[in-house]
């Protein structure tokens, strides 16, 4: 039993002491309901959203904590093993370091994925589950992006593009080299960015260039390589997982109505799986809803927060 208590001990000091080795900041009061943001990747870092919006949701009455995953952006480790179970690891010693229970996931993008599978590891760490342009299912991102551009371009058979994507849907698709062709494509072709900037948009995009934060906009060119070579979970479909964890976890949808590396039957299936209260489809927003379509993204997600938190407080008193 010594033994046990002592192995226990070990593994928290541990992983508390393994988080203190990452990049993080907590923003807001505390006391106020945690909410984790999990940036996108592998190579990402959360420099965006703590420039433009982490304090922006601290003020609407709640605790935000902002990371960067091991071996990712400003968390630099060269001994980074870059598999969902380090991620789970550092989450977790997250929760550790700032004395927290149980708190609200976002998940942007791949982090979507990280924040899915971890919630469904560790359930009772988890308030919510909030995708925001996550991953859902790789494969059928992936096939989206592929055939959009072959349908914009079927007319040019000469088109250049056309003979780059034959070769791209030759690769291996469990492979990092077919990831990154796939969204160097939609990147060039502009399928992350939103249609018409607003003002507020382009003045959040300015502020963060000439900010501290841009400066420490480091990405580790390695990572997804390096993940894809030592992780098996490399091509998932999380459609499943997410359908069973709403029986035990609330889990809220938001996305820009032209992220262009989502199809709409992707997006609708999500939509069925969250349900449809739990969904919102932002106009005139792509990937990056929080720079996109901030007023909207903060109000949806502080609505739905709260929302939340009554329910689990009804669910306490009963």
């Amino acid at each position: 039993m010594k033994h046990i208590i002592f192995l226990a001990l070990f593994l928290l000091t541990s992983i508390l002491v393994s988080a203190k080795d990452l990049y993080s900041r907590a923003y807001g009061d505390r006391r106020n309901p945690a909410i984790i943001f999990v940036h996108g990747g592998p190579s990402g870092n959360s420099t965006l959203f703590e420039s433009t919006t982490a304090q922006k949701l601290a003020d609407k009455g709640f605790y935000v904590i902002v990371y960067d995953r091991r071996g990712e952006g400003r968390s630099i480790d060269p001994s980074a093993a870059f598999t969902y179970t380090e991620a789970f690891n550092d989450l977790n010693g997250i929760l550790q370091l700032y004395k927290i229970n149980k708190a609200t996931l976002i998940g942007h993008s791949f982090g979507g994925l990280v924040a899915t599978l971890f919630t469904e590891r560790f359930p009772e760490r988890v308030n919510a589950l909030i995708l925001a342009g996550a991953l859902v299912s790789q494969q059928e991102t992936y096939d989206h992006i592929l055939s959009s551009l072959k349908r914009r371009n079927k007319n040019n058979r000469h088109n250049s593009l056309l003979k780059k994507i034959s070769k791209i849907e030759q690769l291996d698709k469990n492979s990092a080299d077919y990831r990154k062709a796939c969204y160097e494509l939609a990147s060039l072709n502009h399928y992350f960015e939103m249609p018409f900037p607003t003002e507020q948009s382009k003045e959040l995009r300015d502020n963060y260039a000439s900010s501290v934060f841009y400066k420490q906009n480091i990405r580790n060119e390695n990572a997804p390589a390096l993940f894809y070579k030592n992780e098996t979970l490399r091509n998932i479909n999380t459609k499943n997982t997410l359908a069973k964890l709403k029986t035990q976890t609330s889990i809220f949808a938001i996305y820009g109505k032209q992220d262009g590396i989502f199809s709409p039957k992707q997006l609708q299936d999500i939509k069925n799986i969250v349900t449809p209260n739990n969904f919102a489809l932002i106009d005139n927003c792509s990937h990056y809803l929080f720079v996109d379509q901030q007023t909207e993204f903060i109000d949806r997600l502080t609505n739905w927060i709260q929302l939340c938190s009554m329910g689990i407080q009804q669910r306490l008193s009963k």
